[in-house]
């Protein structure tokens, strides 16, 4: 099937999701995770309505906004973020959604000062405590929030997080209700309910995510097909 095909059924997906749970389908951002994927498949999805795409690596970023890959839809980054990497996104992507710990926020911080810019971000909440993984602890994420509105030059946008791969999906949709807590939690007591974006699920569990309250999915391999890693 082509991209277009793929996002169609998505968009289906998402609307049934959303039936199911008593939501609007236009609530839902649909983000094509274009990872492993060239411009011209950017450029597929952007023909095809994707509402925004989103990078992992810095560096095939970089390599398609060279070639001009994004023009049409806001790009997001949403892989996990080096700190000496951090120059390289900050002021070219719409959202960084993926800031899970206090040393990145400093760096993005430093950085759109000395652009003069303000730096949209999403909060990464580790809901599954995994040593390996970058993200804030659930008790963590209240102080953390706190200490990003002090910064002058991001601006916080709401939460994003990815479950263990080797959860099953009963454990999956308990994790994706624990985030949706956070969120409206500290939507209430410290942003004044102005956050917007609660990123969760992707191609395996979007539907489910949707269920338990994400407004934002990211979706690969389901609009892009295979990812094939050499």
């Amino acid at each position: 099937m082509s991209i277009a095909e793929n996002i169609a059924r998505v968009r289906a997906n998402i609307a049934d999701a959303c039936r199911e749970a008593g939501r609007d389908p236009k609530e839902i951002t649909l983000v094509g995770a274009s990872k492993m994927n060239d411009a011209a498949a950017c450029r597929e999805a952007i023909a095809a309505g994707i509402d925004v795409l989103g990078e992992n690596r810095v560096q095939e970023m970089m390599a398609k906004l060279a070639d001009n890959a994004y023009e049409g839809a806001p790009l997001h980054f949403i892989g996990h973020l080096q700190r000496n990497k951090v120059k390289q996104v900050v002021g070219k992507v719409a959202l960084i959604q993926s800031v899970g710990s206090l040393e990145l926020l400093d760096e993005i911080e430093k950085v759109a000062a000395r652009m003069d810019i303000v730096q949209d971000i999403l909060l990464e909440v580790n809901i599954g405590g995994e040593e390996a993984k970058s993200g804030f602890a659930p008790e963590k994420l209240a102080e953390a929030a706190g200490l990003a509105q002090t910064r002058s030059h991001v601006r916080v946008r709401g939460l994003m997080t990815i479950p263990p791969a080797d959860s099953d999906r009963d454990t999956n949709i308990q994790y994706f209700n624990k985030v949706r807590t956070l969120y409206v939690d500290i939507n209430e007591k410290l942003f004044h309910n102005e956050l917007e974006y609660l990123s969760m699920g992707m191609s395996g569990d979007y539907e489910d995510a949707i269920r338990s309250g994400a407004n934002m999915v990211r979706v690969g391999t389901a609009i892009f097909g295979a990812r094939h890693y050499t």
